[in-house]
């Protein structure tokens, strides 16, 4: 059976880095997909001692309310209809405000409710937030409404901040410091990226997301490089071990050829659990702990695995590791085209989920 190993102490390892990292902010620790595919509640309740989390819709925060986690929560896309609104209040939910429409459902609040209310800015990533004279509007429809708790908390999201070398997260922080100069209210600016690569975007709060599952928001770089330790590891297990004669085929569409006798191991893994189909054969595994590459396309429920390197053979059921302890899912994320953020995220509903 495929699993997944989410070591709780790693994530608290990895908030303290978080800390000592930013030691003047507090930390809205993001958690929504499923806590990056770790685990909402589990995670939420590893990482206790962050000063709020974040998610992103109504409906993952009212998982952490009906888990009795009754922290701080921000909905990073703010509700979008009176049945949200009415839900994210009796939640205490806090909510980001990036749209007139959302200015409106607040008009409109039940008597009595109160919201902490984070404007979101929009300064160059052109998905959610006011542009221009539209967030001084609303800003100030905010600061009249009984329903916005004073003062506004002011929120923008940097687009490029992996990339420390372009020029538009210096222009991002610039348009955002000119826009909220001399108001109140808190400010969030720094992703995981923007914490490490840039010390001004920290401000009064920071949003870790993927350094806190262990991860490098940099490409070339792994977690280890600032201190931080894999938070979850995937594992599967030996299913049959083949030899196989040169000139055989591998898998659908006999996509790898065995150049030498070969012994192939089968493990129980494949695009069905999370495992990419994009990962080509050659892409690194571990088995008890040696690494050895695919052989052959990843399907569904399987993947070949050419062990003939290895000093022992394996047997059924020795152990598989597709990323974490030992193979950075960093790394994975390369060969698959990707990014770790797609493969954590993306780990299927029937990979069971083990807490160390």
């Amino acid at each position: 059976m495929v699993g997944a190993t989410v070591d709780t102490g790693a994530l608290k390892h990895n908030l303290q880095v978080v800390r000592r990292w930013a030691p003047r902010s507090r930390v809205m620790a993001v958690i929504k997909a499923n806590a990056y595919g770790h685990g909402l509640v589990a995670v939420a309740r590893a990482l206790d001692s962050a000063d709020a989390f974040a998610v992103a819709r109504v409906d993952e925060g009212l998982i952490l309310r009906e888990a009795g986690i009754n922290a701080r929560t921000v909905l990073l896309e703010g509700v979008f209809d009176r049945e949200q609104l009415e839900a994210a209040a009796t939640a205490g939910f806090e909510l980001v405000v990036h749209t007139a429409e959302q200015i409106q459902l607040l008009r409109e609040a039940p008597q009595g409710a109160a919201f902490t209310i984070w404007l979101k800015l929009d300064t160059g990533m052109n998905r959610l937030g006011f542009k221009g004279a539209a967030f001084g509007a609303a800003l100030d429809a905010l600061n009249g409404l009984a329903a916005v708790r004073a003062p506004v908390n002011l929120f923008t999201h940097l687009a490029s901040a992996d990339a420390p070398d372009l020029p538009s997260t210096a222009e991002q922080l610039g348009l955002f410091a000119a826009a909220t100069a001399g108001l109140p209210g808190e400010r969030s600016i720094a992703n995981s990226a923007a914490m490490l690569g840039f010390a001004e975007a920290q401000a009064d709060w920071v949003r870790p997301g993927l350094l806190l599952y262990g991860a490098s928001p940099f490409a070339g770089a792994i977690g280890a490089d600032y201190g931080l330790r894999p938070a979850m590891t995937l594992h599967s297990h030996v299913i049959a071990v083949k030899h196989l004669e040169v000139g055989e085929h591998v898998g659908y569409g006999g996509a790898w050829l065995a150049e030498r006798p070969t012994v192939l191991a089968v493990a129980a893994v494949g695009y069905g659990d999370g495992y990419p189909r994009s990962l080509a054969s050659g892409s690194p595994v571990l088995v008890n702990g040696e690494r050895v590459p695919l052989a052959g396309r990843v399907s569904m429920d399987m993947i070949g695995i050419d062990v003939s390197g290895m000093a022992s053979p394996p047997q059924l059921g020795d152990p598989v590791i597709l990323w974490g302890e030992g193979l950075p899912v960093e790394e994975i994320a390369v060969w698959a085209d990707t990014i770790p953020y797609e493969l954590l995220c993306g780990i299927s509903q029937r990979v069971a989920v083990r807490l160390l």
